[in-house]
Parts: C-alpha cells; structure tokens; sequence
C-alpha cells in the first residue's frame, strides 16, 4: 500500500509539472538537433527553446559550462557564451554572433539529443519520501538521496527538471527498457594538467587553468556571501573526497536554526555538500557540490565554491593536492 501510494503521488507530480510546462513548450529531438543559433529576444522567455538547448549542449562539450542545462536565457548560459568566445579570442560579449556559432558547430557533429534505456538499477533505485530542512532530522536518516526520478535523470543527464518532461512527457521512469529522451553533454576528459583554480568573486564562475594559462574548463559558481565570506587570497587543494558525508559544526562555521551541537548527515546527492567534496588548506574551505542545481550563481553559500553535482565531478578528476587555488574579485 505504502509503494502504491509513493507511486500515486510521483504520478500526480509528474502530471502536474507538464501542464505547467503545457504542451506548447514540448520539444523534439529532431527540433533540438537541427536547430540553429539562437536569436537574442527583446522580451524574457521563460521555457525552453531548442535553439538555447542546443547552444547549452555544445558549450558544455567545449568544457564551458551552462550549469543547469534549461534551455534559457539566462545568466550562466550568458556567463559560459562569454567565457567560450575569450577563450576562442571570438572578442567580448555574452550573445552568439555567427562565428561563434560556427566555432561551437566545429568543434562538435554529434546529435544534441540522444535516447536513453533505463535500466534495471533505474528501476530498482530506492527513493527517499521527503528530505527535511532541519539539518539534525538530515542527520537521522541513512542517506541524503534522490526523491523521485524525475530529480535523479534530469541531474545524471545535466538538465533542469523542467526541460527533461519537455523531452520526456509520456515517460512513466520505473520502467525497465523505457526509452527517455535526453541531452547528450558529456566530453571527454582533457588530458593538460590543470595547475590552477580560479575562483572569480565578482563574475560568479571557477575557472581551471593549465600552465599556460589556458582556461581548460570553466563553470558557474556559488562564491561565499557577505556574511560568510569566500577566502582571500591563494589556498592550495588538500585531498577530495567522493560522495562525502557532511560535518556541521556551529563552533567553526555557521548555525543552522536550532542546532547548536555538531552532526554528521549522510553521504548522497541531496548531502549539502553533494556528491563531491574538494577540501582546501584553508580549514573548513572547500570546492563541493549540491542539492540544488538550478541555484548555482543565484543563491549565497556559507563561504565555500559551490558547484553543481557533476561539474564538481568532472573537477575533481582534473585536480590533485597541492594545485594552487586563487580567489579574485
């Protein structure tokens, strides 16, 4: 009765989140795939477009990340058109002009969307009711892991939620063998040697630089706030952990609501800190993950860089001890 009401409730979500996208806003692969560059509007759109997917997409394959792959115009898709034409001396500015998007088609021929089998582990991934906000309740529970598939496919796969039912009305997700439609951003690993860490107060973004100086991948970030400000200053990187539990102390960093003694909260995606924690040697500074994605560069943290879960991933391959971190304004 329990899995039956779960499943009543995930139905009844899913049904309600695609008539708020409404079926005006669904997206095709082959839309998505033969779309061109994106036209600059004079009026805020707020649901995706195939044009900005598909530019999302290529950035992210070029290592410039969007973060949240959603389809719109928004600030870190600005800020990562901005970072990739410095980075190809494509002059300043955050729109893509015509030989930017050529540089982008360049450098990638692969479809932007690709299907997807889920599979038996999909199908079989226990799910958490409800994740509470108070970090001493976190602290009780066996882990911090995803509350329904919708969270656990658009994150493997980069995207908002919104633009994964977009891709996917129809799509059940507790089905073996169940086809989803997906965005294909992944790149192969860079093989230079990142020898430093930019973290850029001002812009909102980390930047990881080989020795020469080459911005090898860049991604929106979360950088301190004015009451608990990020490092000044030059810090080096110490050991990274993979899906790290996370260690609240009130005495060292900051105090959640009511919580006054420390507490250990359990490894998973929805951990504070993510699923990857980059410790630096300034003490209880780091580079880490998230729980929330789409808040990257929008919302505060407690001092640290926070990323999302997968570029901090991807990071975390390229780094080892002692490479220099630099914090800027």
């Amino acid at each position: 009765m329990r899995i039956l009401n779960t499943l009543k409730r995930q139905a009844a979500w899913m049904y309600c989140l695609a008539l708020a996208i409404g079926s005006a806003e669904a997206l095709t692969l082959d839309e998505i795939n033969k779309a061109g560059p994106p036209v600059p509007g004079r009026s805020k759109v707020t649901r995706p477009t195939s044009s900005i997917v598909k530019a999302q997409v290529l950035l992210a394959r070029q290592g410039i990340s969007p973060g949240e792959i959603d389809g719109i115009d928004g600030e870190n898709y600005r800020k990562a058109v901005a970072n990739f034409r410095s980075r190809a001396n494509l002059g300043s500015g955050d729109v893509i002009d015509a030989a930017t998007w050529q540089a982008l088609l360049e450098a990638s021929s692969s479809d932007i969307i690709t299907e997807y089998s889920i599979t038996k582990e999909d199908a079989r991934y226990s799910y958490v009711r409800r994740i509470p906000h108070d970090y001493a309740r976190q602290a009780r529970m066996k882990r911090l892991a995803y509350k329904k598939p919708v969270e656990m496919f658009a994150e493997r796969f980069h995207m908002s939620e919104k633009l994964f039912i977009a891709l996917s009305p129809d799509a059940r997700l507790r089905r073996r063998g169940e086809t989803l439609y997906v965005v294909a951003s992944d790149r192969t690993r860079p093989t230079d040697e990142v020898t430093l860490i930019q973290a850029d107060k001002t812009r909102g973004t980390l930047s990881a630089l080989d020795a020469t100086g080459k911005v090898i991948a860049s991604y929106p970030a979360t950088i301190g706030s004015e009451d608990t400000p990020s490092p000044e200053g030059e810090h080096q990187v110490v050991r990274v952990v993979k899906n790290p539990t996370y260690h609240y102390d009130p005495g060292k960093n900051f105090q959640q609501g009511k919580n006054k003694r420390r507490l250990v909260l359990p490894k998973g995606p929805n951990n504070p800190v993510g699923t990857i924690w980059i410790e630096l040697s300034k003490p209880t500074f780091g580079i880490h993950g998230t729980p929330e994605p789409s808040r990257i560069s929008k919302a505060s943290s407690h001092g640290c860089i926070r990323l999302t879960n997968w570029d901090a991933e991807e990071l975390a391959q390229m780094v080892k001890p002692r490479t220099l971190v630099r914090f800027v304004e």
